[in-house]
């Protein structure tokens, strides 16, 4: 009889919702139904999409009152992360309180715990670290899920995605204590905090981080940390009794891994991880939390295709075959592509497929060759896997040359195949679209890409040449464009032509490039980068967000973020993107060095000599590394060791009078005063800027030091000495000047 009541119930509400919402949805079948919801597969009539409508049970939504709730879950929809799933529409319709999702094809964690019970290591830390990773980007902006569960964790093509944000900080803002009267607690007992358990006011992120740390808990021990016959029963062990260790379930479990699990655990919150992005970081150090690195299988690394052309300057055509390849397989949704820097690491190298897959994390890797000869083009490609060796699939591809961007949407194509990756789109749809119909113009801009990835001198100027011929043949070309804001970006950044101008050549090529095809996500990092020069932080941010959410596996687009996020002094977020650049790129010297930057300024400074350790294994002739270790060397005071690295720094790079600065500011900490003076004299003689400004506030010239800064201003400069302003610790002693604040709003800094 029971039964019957629940099915005449949802009978009852479908009919209503239908009715309500004809005009915007058709709804299809039941997909299920909880204590708090039901829900129900339906078609998005405007967009043409599938979605999942949940509707609020009605006994719930007489209890709770619809404008308080909406207005509550309103907060959740301007959340946009690869690992949240974003919430589309809500409202009220037929006296009913709905929220409108995406419909997402894959399984929950529920679903696979109810099948597997124990989850491979691997799969358990990667799936743990990436919840962490959308609670430290929901938790930034001030979201608390309050419900973590498995059942608000969907799998899907090999990620996890957390739904429900929101939802239940929406019904415990608009029920208040009536809501607990009906019944239904927020928030599920089996991975509620002590806090939350205690009916608290005062729950925040750690609460999130606990709940997650039960979740992690039942994905390697196959149960939850608390289990018993009554919700009562439950609630009391999370606020009374400790878990026990994980490793008495399961013994294979490492002791870093059951380490970090007890911590996120602990009873007091003030005991866990804070913020989020610690777990995120705990849960991503291959050598202190992992006993070696997880490798998602939907991971791949492409290697430089070898050039079998009879003409050795043909050799720019391989590599563009190889770039353009990984940007197609960057396309794929689910996908980890190692980043071109990364791969590159490797050209001209035989290495071991181990090898290659052991240092950039991967589980596969694609190797080839391309052979070039008039109209014809030759491709082979092997897909091979790292933890055995094993050909998954090789072909040879015989063409004509107009044929190169079916070549690469097949390669693509099978790949994802092969590796059981789900494409968005219809069957046909191509991965990779034909960007210019003329075919002088594509291998014009191979050519500037070729030259781009010098970034010397001569090589930027050349690209600038290519791209410039390549639009010139086809002026819709939007790659082209793009490339050649990226040349003149370049340009300007390492002081090769007068930075306005380069800033006005980029922004007219990029802003170009977006007009033609909105879709281009390193255009839009690279807008975002020229809208730090107008002090335009917020749309910077806007632009690096567009630029991920169109390809998450663009490391230069996280690493930028990043150092926007830091000099904002959001320094959870900072790290939580940095370590997303390393993941995607962990051959890049230059990511090393930035995330020793965002680690600086966080005051990290024993972390972030390890990132520069790790800068000057991959190239011991990187300046700016070495110009970092000074500065934090001497922030340490442990002044003979940052003279000597700046010393290093100016040997390695001698044009660059801004890596004097290092020298002067060592000298400075350990009260040579007329030497620091005499350096810096002569580094502002060359031309350097704001930077010198340091330096006199380290000698106590504040007068100076603004000075300094004044004139940086009315150059123009912003990107590097300013745009650091409100978290470097070398411009301490200026914060207690009331010209501090005042510098702080022309740059358009937050006090």
């Amino acid at each position: 009889m029971g039964r019957r009541r629940i099915f005449v119930a949802v009978s009852d509400v479908t009919d209503r919702l239908s009715t309500a919402l004809t005009d915007r949805y058709r709804i299809g079948r039941e997909l299920g139904h909880g204590g708090m919801a039901i829900v129900w597969l339906a078609e998005d009539l405007k967009h043409g999409r599938s979605v999942a409508i949940k509707v609020l049970r009605p006994e719930l939504t007489a209890a709770l009152g619809a404008e308080r709730f909406l207005r509550e879950i309103a907060t959740s929809a301007n959340l946009r992360h690869p690992h949240i799933l974003p919430l589309y529409d809500s409202g009220e319709a037929g006296g009913l309180l709905f929220y409108v999702m995406p419909y997402a094809e894959g399984e929950s964690l529920r679903e696979r715990l109810d099948r597997e019970k124990q989850l491979p290591l691997d799969d358990a830390v990667q799936i743990a670290r990436e919840v962490a990773d959308a609670l430290s980007y929901a938790h930034g902006r001030g979201v608390i899920h309050r419900d973590i569960k498995p059942e608000n964790i969907l799998l899907e093509s090999g990620h996890a995605v957390v739904t429900d944000f929101g939802i239940a900080k929406a019904i415990y803002a608009a029920g208040g204590e009536p809501l607990t009267q009906t019944g239904m607690a927020v928030g599920t007992p089996l991975y509620m905090s002590p806090e939350q358990a205690a009916g608290g006011d005062d729950v925040d992120g750690r609460s999130d981080l606990y709940s997650l740390g039960c979740v992690l808990y039942e994905m390697l021990g196959g149960q939850p940390p608390f289990t018993g016959p009554t919700s009562q029963s439950v609630v009391l062990q999370h606020l009374t009794v400790e878990p026990r260790p994980v490793s008495q379930l399961r013994p294979a479990v490492p002791n870093e891994i059951a380490a970090l699990l007890a911590r996120a655990l602990a009873k007091n919150p003030a005991d866990r991880f804070n913020p989020a992005a610690q777990f995120v970081e705990a849960l991503s150090r291959p050598g202190r939390a992992l006993p070696e690195a997880a490798q998602s299988p939907r991971s791949i690394a492409v290697l430089p295709f070898a050039s079998m052309s009879a003409d050795p300057d043909d050799e720019y055509f391989a590599d563009g075959i190889t770039e353009e390849i990984i940007n197609a397989l960057s396309q794929i949704e689910g996908f980890r592509v190692a980043a071109r820097t990364s791969s590159f690491a490797f050209k001209g190298k035989t290495p071991d497929v181990t090898e290659v897959g052991k240092h950039l994390r991967v589980a596969t890797v694609l190797e080839g060759s391309v052979r070039k000869a008039g109209d014809r083009i030759r491709i082979t490609a092997q897909l091979v896997n790292v933890s055995d060796g094993y050909h998954l699939w090789s072909d040879r591809y015989d063409r004509r040359f107009d044929d190169v961007f079916a070549i690469q949407d097949e390669i693509a194509r099978t790949i994802a195949g092969r590796l059981k990756v789900t494409l968005a789109g219809g069957p046909t749809d191509p991965i990779v679209k034909r960007p210019t119909t003329d075919l002088d113009a594509y291998q014009m801009f191979l050519k500037g890409r070729h030259f781009w990835s010098r970034r010397t001198r001569s090589g930027l100027e050349h690209a600038v040449e290519y791209f410039q011929r390549a639009i010139e043949r086809d002026p819709e070309y939007a790659l082209a464009h793009a490339g050649l804001a990226d040349a003149y970006l370049l340009l300007g950044s390492y002081n090769y032509m007068p930075l306005d101008q380069a800033h006005a050549r980029a922004k007219a090529a990029v802003d170009r490039a977006l007009a033609l095809d909105e879709m281009l996500a390193e255009a839009h990092a690279t807008r975002g980068q020229l809208l730090r020069r107008d002090r335009d932080w917020n749309g910077e941010e806007r632009e690096y967000r567009r630029a991920i959410e169109l390809n998450a596996s663009y490391a230069t687009a996280h690493q930028w973020y990043a150092t926007l996020l830091a000099a904002l002094a959001r320094f959870d977020e900072a790290i939580a993107e940095i370590r997303r650049a390393e993941q995607l790129d962990p051959l890049s010297h230059a990511v090393s060095v930035t995330a020793a930057v965002v680690l600086t300024l966080a005051r990290k400074h024993e972390a972030a000599l390890e990132q520069l350790a790790r800068a000057l294994e991959l190239e011991p002739s990187f300046a700016s590394a070495h110009a970092w270790i000074s500065l934090v060397r001497a922030e340490q005071g442990r002044y003979d060791e940052a003279i000597r690295a700046a010393r290093r720094a100016v040997e390695l790079s001698p044009d660059n009078p801004n890596l004097q600065v290092g020298l002067a500011y060592a000298c400075a900490r350990l009260g040579e005063r007329d030497r620091a003076l005499a350096i810096v004299q002569d580094a502002q003689a060359r031309g350097a800027r704001g930077w010198p400004g340091m330096i006199f506030a380290a000698l106590g010239d504040i007068d100076r030091a603004f000075a300094c800064i004044e004139d940086a201003l009315q150059l123009g400069e912003s990107w590097d000495s300013l745009f650091y302003l409100k978290v470097f610790p070398w411009w301490e002693p200026l914060r207690s000047d009331a010209r501090y604040d005042s510098l702080l709003q022309r740059l358009n800094l937050p006090a």
